[in-house]
């Protein structure tokens, strides 16, 4: 079992009320690896990790757990998931979480113990093991919240937004909990808001759109294969652009934002002075630029045509 793929999907689709929110995904993970999962609001993320822990059944499309289906039971042991939303008890103390999450998983009450104190102290929570969890601070919530679901030591784990409203302290702890576990040999899908947590944490990323995957590697590679030029010139406008300045940055590959563009540049001090031209010739008013190696983020904008944050 341990010789399959952590994940394998293969040309995933399901629709809803005649929405397709998968539309032909094919990804899989390799032991070891964290794969970001990045897309916007109602891109078909959600719809992906809840077909990975079973709950929800695809209509069409192969998808596998270390070789097994999604409901077999087995893969639910292989199997870790930690949602946005804080899934704890708020009235009981984090060791008392982690017992109850820990028999969830079917741990044995000989091996909950030692469970219990290693998640505690790997969350570095084991001086407020004992205090109603609904007093500790976000960040604390957030990694308890993480060590519940990872109790049970699974192999693949699916992380959603870890990081949503922690404090910078916590959100470092968070970041070496997680290379952690990848030392440790575990694989895991994680989607973020944040390009600077994909940048820094992933081995991959995969950016998907309306339900396709229309984008999947390195970062390195993204922007090599997006964004051929490597730089990207972000012109900010005091207002919206008029419609023919559009056109033409378009025409040079720019994305647009709602007051100004981002346009790949080769040769800044050739091209930065016909962009401004193209500018002052339109009549729109420049209030800034900035000029930088491509992103993830530029890639992002160019591929999907919004921020990350919309």
């Amino acid at each position: 079992m341990e010789s399959q793929l952590p994940l394998e999907a293969q040309g995933l689709t399901k629709s809803f009320g005649g929405r397709r929110a998968l539309d032909g995904v094919t990804l899989s993970l390799v032991p070891a690896e964290i794969l970001g999962l990045l897309g916007p609001n109602g891109a078909g993320k959600t719809t992906l990790v809840r077909s990975v822990v079973g709950r929800v059944r695809p209509d069409a499309g192969s998808l596998r757990v270390f070789g097994l289906s999604p409901s077999d039971p087995t893969s639910s042991g292989l199997r870790g998931w930690v949602p946005q939303e804080i899934a704890l008890y708020p009235l009981l103390s984090p060791r008392e979480n982690l017992y109850s999450f820990g028999r969830y998983q079917g741990l044995s009450e000989r091996d909950l113990p030692a469970a219990a104190e290693r998640s505690l102290e790997w969350a570095a929570l084991s001086e407020r093991a004992d205090e109603r969890t609904e007093r500790l601070s976000g960040g604390m919530k957030r990694r308890l919240n993480i060590a519940a679901g990872t109790i049970h030591r699974p192999r693949l784990l699916l992380l959603d937004e870890p990081t949503v409203g922690v404090d910078p302290q916590s959100r470092e702890r968070i970041y070496r909990m997680i290379e952690e576990l990848r030392g440790e040999g575990v694989s895991l899908l994680y989607t973020t808001h944040y390009m600077e947590e994909a940048e820094r944490l992933c081995d991959r990323i995969a950016i998907i759109d309306n339900g396709r995957i229309i984008a999947l590697g390195t970062k390195d590679e993204l922007v090599r294969e997006t964004l051929v030029k490597g730089r990207t010139l972000t012109v900010d406008s005091d207002g919206p652009l008029p419609e023919s300045l559009r056109r033409r940055l378009t025409e040079l590959g720019a994305s647009m934002l709602e007051k100004g563009a981002v346009i790949p540049v080769g040769e800044p001090a050739r091209e930065i002075p016909e962009v401004l031209e193209l500018f002052r010739q339109a009549g729109a008013p420049v209030s800034d630029l900035t000029l930088k190696t491509a992103t993830l983020e530029a890639v992002f904008l160019h591929l999907t045509g919004r921020e990350l944050r919309e």
